[in-house]
């Protein structure tokens, strides 16, 4: 278990700010507790150091519920790199602190489903959209991914360990706005 927020478990938990504030905080939805991203023109995580062994467990499972997209944007470039929903798999460079990666799974304002591309600022960061457009905002949706062969399939090689896992929702580059709620985060064999 990384985020179990149906039990108001943040521990673990930290804010990291990039530019503005985005408000995270546990609230009542749907008949259960989850966690609440509120940004408005603000771009900061909320992340937990952890130690996964993805020979073991390779599945990541998350559930969210983003209110809206982030209409006209190009996801592709700098100033459109805002989502209204993301979940970060982060693998550790270690001392080499610039080898540190990370698998971006978002909520895509309007990337086709199961697309991938590179983050506009990094190299060392690739999104996948797993959800894309307003279809489906408003709605809980559950989510299961094979991080490993996400991992493999966007750098071309194999990872064993994730380091942590990060939320975000943020809109710094595109001075909109979104609320999004997120789910409990785990890992499984299966």
């Amino acid at each position: 278990m990384i985020g179990d927020f149906s039990h108001g478990d943040l521990s673990g938990w930290s804010n990291k700010v990039f530019d503005g504030t985005t408000r995270y905080s546990l609230v009542a939805d749907s008949g259960r507790r989850v966690l609440k991203a509120d940004s408005r023109n603000a771009a900061s995580g909320f992340y937990k150091q952890t130690h996964v062994d993805l020979e073991q467990t390779p599945y990541l499972h998350w559930s969210w519920k983003a209110l809206n997209i982030l209409g006209g944007i190009d996801e592709h470039t700098k100033a459109g790199d805002d989502y209204p929903a993301r979940v970060y798999v982060i693998f550790s460079g270690g001392v080499f602190f610039w080898r540190t990666q990370a698998v971006n799974y978002v909520w895509s304002s309007n990337q086709p489903r199961d697309s991938a591309w590179r983050n506009a600022f990094t190299g060392n960061a690739r999104m996948i959209s797993v959800r894309t457009g307003d279809a489906e905002t408003g709605r809980w949706m559950q989510e299961r991914r094979d991080v490993r062969l996400d991992y493999r399939r966007l750098f071309g090689s194999d990872a064993r360990y994730v380091d942590a896992v990060a939320i975000m929702t943020d809109n710094d580059n595109t001075h909109k706005s979104a609320v999004t709620y997120y789910g409990d985060i785990y890992f499984s064999s299966e």
